[in-house]
């Protein structure tokens, strides 16, 4: 049979770690496919010595790949959604199978991508797009197939997950780990994709959409940053037998779904809590199998080429077979996806970690109690610390489930109480029974 041609546009880590062991594993995924996979055209916009590549095009104007007849794979790991969905979609028209890592862009035009795809009898494939090197896309489409996924909670963001580590076990604070993550590069010049729970959202949307048979909803999920932790609140947490990690975590409730990404306290025992450094990790719990947990590296080169490479060899079986031997891009058949509402954050029910500074006389724990107890809520355990030199106490609190909107509301009234100095901190608690 002849080679596979594939174009890759972007050849920065994502690309060029693909490119490599598209040449390094040559052998071993010609026995896997029956076909050679041949790497014909390269579109970069700056010019690069770092990769050897004799016998192969290259091109500054990338979208002379995804335009070159001789290309069947076209593999989009430029980021962004403006120049990669143009580029995509022209892929598409022209009857190409795409390959990307680009998680914002799925999350927030994979609906209209896909469904150019289905028209137009290709395929995309995205197995990188999520946790780097965890193959959880291929698990929740087709390793989990036969079960009816109840909920998955996921730390799906190096960055955050590494910045969390390191204000645990070394008592730093939050700037001081993100500048390091910056000169590491684990983070950002700018950020605050990370910091601000965006990128877990763009990746808890492909999942929550692959786990529940629903379209992609990226402006519906709740998502809370990491900025505002403090140490303290860390060394409170493990000192309650709890760690804080920053989740994506997608439910399915009668009343309809959750999708949210947010810090989470998270029982120290649990497997998902002592997942540290850049890892990532991804907790599912279906009807059948019951919990399982999926780890491993969550970026880099190696990691995420694999991905990439593993989506290609895919498709090239798939040409092999007939399209018809597809599985669906968001795992249900097209016209299957169902239409259930996604719940506002107020009306998910969770418990909380609360975090007060009251004043040093008696009666305040009673008026925070008292007004806990008027809206609802059941107090699991209390913690008071040692007084400050102000004069105010570090009460904090762990409460049982309770609904969003009405925790909101006894945030109010304790934040009004004269003897409270506002803001009362609340990070969410989940259980996870796995």
């Amino acid at each position: 049979m002849k080679p596979v041609k594939v174009g890759i546009v972007g050849l920065g880590t994502v690309g060029g770690g693909a490119f490599n062991l598209l040449k390094e594993n040559a052998a071993e995924i010609s026995r896997r496919t029956g076909r050679c996979i041949q790497v014909s055209h390269v579109g970069i916009r700056r010019d690069t010595n770092r990769y050897d590549l004799t016998g192969v095009k290259v091109s500054n104007d990338i979208f002379a790949v995804v335009n070159d007849p001789e290309v069947d794979i076209v593999v989009e790991v430029i980021g962004g959604t403006t120049t990669a969905r143009e580029l995509v979609l022209t892929a598409i028209a022209n009857g190409k199978h795409v390959v990307t890592a680009n998680k914002a862009l799925l999350a927030e035009f994979g609906n209209e991508i896909f469904a150019a795809a289905e028209a137009k009898g290709v395929y995309v494939a995205f197995e990188a797009a999520v946790a780097g090197g965890v193959p959880i896309i291929k698990v929740l489409r087709e390793g989990l197939a036969a079960n009816r996924i109840e909920w998955l909670a996921g730390i799906i963001n190096g960055t955050g997950n590494y910045i969390l580590t390191e204000m645990r076990d070394k008592g730093r604070d939050f700037a001081d780990v993100l500048q390091e993550a910056q000169a590491l590069g684990y983070a950002e010049a700018d950020p605050t994709f990370d910091v601000e729970g965006i990128d877990a959202a763009h990746k808890l949307t492909i999942l929550a959409s692959i786990a529940f048979g629903i379209p992609l909803q990226f402006d519906k999920v709740y998502t809370e940053g990491i900025t505002k932790l403090t140490r303290e609140d860390v060394s409170y947490a493990e000192e309650l037998g709890y760690r804080i990690k920053n989740l994506g975590i997608a439910r399915r409730t009668p009343e309809g779904i959750e999708l949210r990404v947010h810090p989470t306290l998270i029982s120290a025992d649990r497997l998902i809590a002592n997942v540290h450094g850049v890892k990532n990790a991804v907790l599912v719990q279906s009807n059948a199998v019951g919990p399982t947990l999926y780890y491993g590296a969550g970026a880099g080169a190696g990691p995420t080429g694999s991905a990439v490479v593993a989506d290609i060899v895919d498709v090239v079986r798939a040409l092999n077979t007939e399209n018809s031997s597809y599985v669906p891009h968001l795992a249900f058949q097209p016209d299957e996806l169902a239409d259930t509402p996604i719940l506002p954050v107020e009306a998910v029910r969770t418990a909380y970690y609360l975090r007060l500074q009251a004043n040093d006389k008696p009666g305040v724990l009673a008026d925070v109690t008292r007004i806990l107890s008027d809206n609802g809520i059941s107090i699991e355990a209390i913690l008071q610390k040692p007084a400050h030199e102000a004069g105010t106490v570090p009460v904090i609190i762990l409460t049982k489930p309770v609904i969003e909107r009405e925790m909101n509301r006894a945030i109010g009234s304790l934040e009004a109480l004269t003897d409270i100095v506002a803001p009362v901190v609340r990070i969410r608690l989940e259980a996870l029974d796995a």
